[in-house]
Order: C-alpha cells, then structure tokens, then sequence
C-alpha cells in the first residue's frame, strides 16, 4: 500500500481537528449535566448517612428504625437497576435521565414534607427507585457523547462524586445547624430544578437509536430481589436471617442465569456480553477494584479503633489521607491511559493500592504508627483510583454502540455487588478468626484479615493484566457496517 500524500494527510489531520473543536463544547455540556446529576445522588445519600442519629431524635424513633431511611433507599436502588438498560431501548437515553430527575427531585420535596419516621422511609423508598437509574443514566451519557475521550471525561467525571462524601457531613452539620431536618431533602429542589433545565436543553435527542423490545418480566422478577437479598444479606450475615437472604439470593441467581442464556438478547441482561474476552475482563477488575476498596474501608477502620486504639475522630483524620490520595490521582488518569494505555495504567494501579496494604499486616504484629499508617492510606488512595476509569473505558469500547445500555446496566450491577461480596468475605474471615483465636491478640486475626485481603489484591492485578493494551484495540475486530454506519455518530 503506498504512503498517504502529504496534501491529504493535512486535510484529514485538518478535518479532525475541526471535528474536535466542534465537539469539544457540546461534550462537556452533556457531561456537566451528567455529573451533576451523579453528584446529587451521591450527595443525598452521604448527607442523610451522617444526619441517622439527629433524625431518630427529630422523629421520635430508634436509631435501628431510621436506619432504613437509608437501607431503605439503596435496596430500591438495586431493584431498578436492571431496568435501565431496556429503559433505555425503549424511550430513549434522554428521556429516562429527564424522568429519572423530575421523579428523584419530587420524591426530595415528599420526604421534605414527611410527618413521620415511617412515612420518611416510604417516600425514601420512591427515591431509591428514581436515584437508581440516576447513576447508570449519568454513565451513559457520559460515555455516549466522549467517544475516544472516553477515559479522561470519566476521570474527571468521578471527581464531583469523590466530593461528595466530604463535603456531605459539612452541609449536613450546616442544615441541621441552622435549619430544620426537612432542608436535609428540600436542598435538592433548587438543585434539582436547575439540573433538570439543563439536561432538557443541552441533552441530544436520541429516538433514533432506540430499539424497543418486550420486558423479560420472568428475568427482572429473578435477578432484582436476588441483588436486594444478596445487599440484605451482606449487611445481616450474622443474623439468621442475613444468611438465608443471601442462601435465596444465590439460588435466584443462578435461575436467572440460566434464564438469560435461554432468552439471549431477549433476556433483561444479555449475558453473551460476555464472549467479548475485553468486556469480561473489564467487568472482572471492575468487580475485584469495587470489591478491594470496600473491604479496605471496612477493615482499615476497625483496626484503627480496635487495635490502634483511636477514636472515630482521630480514625477520620487519619482516613482522610485515602481520600487526599484519590483525589490528586484522579484527573491525572485520562492523561496516563492515553499515554501508556488501559492495561499497564490499571495494573500500576493494583500494584500501588497492594504497596499501600501490605504495611497493615506489618502493623498488626508490630504495633500501629500513624506516620506509616497515613503514607500506606494515601498510597492505597492513588493505587485505588487508578483501576476503575481505566477498566471502565475498555469496557465500553469493547461493544457496540447499540448494546452500550445492556453494558451500563450490566456495569452497574457489578459495581454494585462486588463490594459487599469481598467485604462479606473479609469480615466473615475476620469473625471466624477473633472466635478461633480468642487466647491470641486481636491484632493476630487483623493481620490473617489484611493478608486475605492482599490476596485479593493480587487476583486484581491478574484480572487487569487481561485487560486490552489500548482500549482503542478492543473496538477495532471487524463489525457489521450497520453497527458502524447507522449509529447516529
């Protein structure tokens, strides 16, 4: 094949870059609106996490009763969250994000004007539903307008959600300060008004690229409560009724695997995904990074206040060094996977989260030292923050454009799972070593703990080495012209 000529090499590189300048302005207009909205839900949840106590005191309850304004919340998060994908094929991305936030800010306003602790639950629960397409709509519209920016949109997208949970007791301090519980919700309205303004205006319509099919009712019927038992369950493992939740929830998943293999891309999560070997390597680190970090937030704390002796206080502080870490790391990961690629950036990644672990087995048997604690959180930190963006990415541009719904709620569903999964194992592990070793220090059955834990981080590296060089290779195996041409861009 000859070289291109210099004349046409110019105009295309020429063409590009008008392309680029084009797209640039709507881009991030669409993913303003998309990371506001993830950053809402995200608020809500954190300033209502922090706010149980003041509201079981306002509402004249028990702290184990007002718990479920929360538990609440998430398990009808997990019960919509199959939905979003045929949501999506059937009225259209734009439309289900603008439902979703005129459903999230009116159910804001209902608990706003709740007259009880019970009815605060209900309409919490109304809200659950709606702040669960929140997310993955936020995701998808994201990754549908960056193309190949993907990675460093994503980056800098997670940046409003990593704020969150910081800024979230502060305004909840202020608001309880200052206000009544009611502004705790009412907040949202302004908020959520604007949101909802903004997304009508700069959102693209997308009726083009629906694709409407039947609602696989028997799928949806299996795998919905099994991920609400399976998040039951995980919370309650020492109760006799966590474990029959989460013996339930297994046996309705594998019905519903079975289910889907027969129903194939009718089925409400088309699981042949999964031949893609990119996809399945991407949803395996994605699973395995969720997983690590939500174990880690469970056990590193409870080592701190049981064997380092530090109140929560000083345990926060010393906390607040993971996020440090995450938050310097995090817009620096689109730049990294464009330069050295998807793989190596996520395997630096586990490597640098396990260098931040490892010390905590050295401290369970040596005695804790805050300096070393501190420098192994903010490690962890930026180790953690390196896997997800780039497992993510290579994720979606392993499929089709049209099958990027089914990928979003098939994403979501694993990040939504595998936390409680390694973190159930994690402290199951750690229960069983506290009662088998009671004459030996507790330090002893933290430090078998973290070293489970390090497994686990070690099977991550093995999962991000399966990851594509470049997510860029994963889309380029040969496809349907249709699947190229008839998109909508």
């Amino acid at each position: 094949m000859g070289a291109i000529p210099l004349s046409e090499r110019v105009t295309e590189n020429g063409e590009e870059q008008r392309e680029a300048a084009q797209t640039a302005p709507h881009l991030w207009k669409i993913s303003s609106v998309a990371i506001l909205g993830a950053f809402l839900a995200q608020m809500d949840a954190t300033i209502v996490n922090v706010s149980l106590s003041s509201l079981a005191l306002e509402l004249h309850t028990t702290l184990s009763n007002i718990q479920w304004v929360t538990s609440g919340y998430l398990l009808a998060l997990a019960l919509t969250l199959p939905l979003s994908g045929w949501l999506v094929d059937r009225i259209g991305l734009k439309a289900v994000y603008l439902w979703s936030f005129a459903a999230f800010t009116l159910t804001s306003a209902l608990c706003g004007l709740a007259w009880s602790a019970n009815s605060l639950i209900g309409f919490r629960i109304l809200q659950g539903v709606s702040g669960g397409l929140l997310a993955p709509m936020a995701q998808l519209l994201v990754v549908r307008a960056a193309k190949d920016r993907m990675t460093r949109v994503l980056s800098f997208a997670a940046m409003p959600v990593l704020l969150a949970p910081l800024l979230g007791p502060t305004i909840a301090g202020a608001l309880l300060h200052f206000a009544s519980w009611r502004w705790l919700f009412l907040v949202n309205l302004p908020f959520g008004a604007l949101a909802f303004t903004l997304a009508a205006l700069f959102l693209p319509q997308d009726r083009h690229e629906r694709r409407p099919r039947r609602l696989d009712l028997i799928g949806l019927g299996l795998l919905s409560p099994s991920i609400v038992l399976f998040l039951f369950g995980s919370e309650r493992l020492a109760a006799p009724a966590g474990l029959a939740a989460l013996t339930l929830s297994a046996l309705l998943f594998g019905v519903f695997l079975w289910w889907a293999r027969k129903r194939k891309d009718e089925a409400i999560v088309d699981l042949r995904l999964f031949k893609d070997r990119f996809f399945s390597a991407a949803v395996g680190a994605t699973f395995l990074s969720q997983g690590v970090s939500f174990a880690g937030q469970m056990l590193v704390p409870a080592f701190l206040m049981r064997v380092a002796d530090l109140s929560p206080g000083g345990t926060g502080l010393l906390l607040a060094a993971q996020g440090l870490g995450m938050m310097i790391s995090y817009p620096l990961v689109g730049s990294l996977v464009e330069r050295l690629g998807n793989r190596l950036v996520s395997v630096g990644g586990a490597l640098t989260s396990l260098a931040g672990t490892l010390p905590f087995i050295y401290l369970s048997g040596h005695g804790p030292a805050h300096t070393l604690i501190a420098g192994a959180l903010f490690v962890r930190g930026m180790g953690l923050s390196c896997i997800g963006i780039p497992s993510i990415s290579a994720a979606y541009v392993s499929v089709k454009r049209e099958n990027l719904p089914m990928a979003t709620t098939t994403l979501n569903i694993v990040m939504r799972m595998g936390g409680p999964t390694l973190t159930t194992i994690c402290a199951t592990f750690l229960g069983w070593r506290l009662t088998a070793s009671a004459t030996a220090p507790v330090s002893t059955a933290y430090g078998a703990a973290f070293v489970l834990l390090c497994g686990f981080h070690l099977v991550l590296c093995a999962a991000a080495m399966r990851l594509p060089r470049r997510a860029g290779r994963a889309s380029a195996q040969p496809r349907p012209a249709s699947a190229e041409t008839g998109n909508g861009g």
